[in-house]
């Protein structure tokens, strides 16, 4: 995995312009090619066989920011899982990316960078691009080709899937998949600590698409398992941005319009100000801290001994920024500056720690692997119309329940990564259950037993025939 994917991919993506071979494995589409992306589609010699395309325009690559067309490594790689994981056939998948320029002055100076040397556009011609693709997509390979948007920045990630979400087939990996993954994993944390989510104070470092998408997937589950409103299950959610922790009263009391609006929902009513993480841990007293903000470092002695000091027993400590050296901290780290009691996960892997004690703890990574491809896997087998928030819950559930007393016992809140396939086929089911169940299926016959149906549609290379 490490190597197919982050964070090797991410340090592919930082040369891309420079080990291009001229070998494209995928479809380039420019700003400069309006009007003419079906006549581009169309020219992929296994159009017939298409069935899910990841697709990015390269602005948020992993935590290393706008990478422009270097950023198509991405697509590639998520692909690479699809059929690793989930047993996707490769011929099933297209990888796209759609070249409207970059902010990255090292690239727009740099001879050998193969994309678009203009500064990104952000007119409504970006728009019109996007919606040109997406419709050119549904008509060359059909209306249910899974779209999965990828590593869009936040001005554009969270309104393009509110737009398009209900036209087509598709989800955002960084909003949706995240989500789940990390909801997987505090399902599973509750079974250590013996906490409800309910019972749970979260404090978040970052509020972008990964953080403010987790939010929101967490504060659903909790409402659901509860029984409580949504707008009671945001207010045990907290957000750190930039310029501190987001309060009412430090963002423009009522008036809110200047606080991005995927921020709003968690612009709480408290009186005390944190211009900082540290601040922030003494005034929320958090059980959950969680790191989506690509600050290598953040989680630093500091804040996780006032973490410990406010939750002694069981705090969860979840790291998951990418790649490795963008985590806010280290599995170690973690163990250490909480005295060995912290329930750790990380976005990339770590080795296990060994504590005074002796005792051995295996980090958890909480790898989008998980799920994203059972995603796709589930969408496709059962002919999904659409993917929806609560097919993120019943994946997240669904993987929480396949980890195992002894991998809680050690502290690990995943299953391992060697049952991966096994564990898209099962995640796959549920969520293929769950797309029958509302009607959103467009399977003549719904199969007696959906996971052995699933499973025989898994790609096997050992039995494909290369004559």
């Amino acid at each position: 995995m490490p190597i197919v994917y982050t964070p090797t991919v991410g340090q592919a993506c930082q040369h891309w312009s420079e080990i291009y071979t001229g070998i494209p494995r995928g479809i380039y589409i420019s700003s400069e090619d309006k009007g003419q992306i079906t006549r581009i589609l169309e020219q992929w010699p296994q159009k017939d066989k298409v069935k899910a395309i990841v697709f990015t325009d390269g602005e948020r690559i992993l935590g290393l920011g706008d990478l422009g067309v270097n950023g198509m490594g991405i697509p590639i790689g998520k692909l690479a899982l699809y059929t690793a994981c989930a047993g996707i056939s490769p011929d099933a998948c297209l990888p796209i990316h759609i070249d409207v320029g970059t902010n990255n002055e090292k690239y727009l100076s740099d001879p050998f960078y193969i994309g678009l040397k203009q500064k990104r556009d952000r007119s409504l011609q970006y728009d019109e691009l996007i919606d040109e693709f997406i419709n050119s997509a549904k008509h060359v390979f059909g209306e249910r080709v899974l779209l999965q948007f990828e590593d869009f920045g936040n001005s554009n990630a969270f309104r393009l899937l509110e737009k398009y979400s209900k036209k087509a087939l598709c989800f955002n990996d960084d909003i949706q998949g995240t989500a789940s993954v990390v909801l997987a994993g505090l399902f599973a944390s509750s079974r250590i600590s013996g906490r409800e989510l309910k019972d749970e104070t979260f404090l978040f470092l970052g509020a972008g698409e990964a953080g403010v998408g987790i939010a929101e997937l967490l504060s659903s589950a909790i409402s659901m398992e509860s029984g409580c409103s949504l707008q009671e299950a945001r207010k045990h959610i907290h957000l750190v941005d930039s310029e501190g922790l987001i309060t009412k009263s430090s963002r423009g009391g009522e008036d809110m319009t200047k606080l991005a609006k995927h921020k709003q929902p968690y612009a709480h009513d408290i009186y005390k100000s944190a211009k900082d993480l540290t601040e922030a841990v003494d005034v929320i007293k958090p059980s959950v801290l969680i790191g989506v903000s690509a600050q290598s470092g953040a989680f630093n002695k500091k804040v996780l001994n006032k973490l410990s000091e406010h939750t002694p027993l069981a705090p969860v400590v979840f790291a998951l920024s990418n790649p490795t050296s963008k985590a806010e901290c280290t599995a170690a780290q973690a163990y250490e500056w909480t005295h060995g009691n912290c329930i750790f996960a990380s976005g990339s892997p770590f080795d296990p720690v060994e504590l005074h004690d002796c005792s051995i703890r295996i980090p958890g990574q909480g790898n989008n692997a998980y799920v994203f491809p059972a995603l796709a896997l589930a969408a496709i087998s059962v002919q999904a119309k659409h993917l929806t928030d609560s097919d993120m819950y019943v994946a997240a559930r669904a993987l929480s329940e396949l980890v195992s007393e002894e991998r809680l016992a050690s502290g690990c809140v995943y299953p391992s990564l060697d049952e991966i396939r096994e564990v898209s086929a099962v995640v796959a089911t549920a969520v293929g259950h769950n797309i029958i169940k509302r009607g959103d299926s467009a399977l003549p016959m719904v199969p007696a037993d959906l996971k052995k149906y699933i499973q025989s549609t898994m790609y096997d290379p050992s039995k494909t025939d290369l004559d």
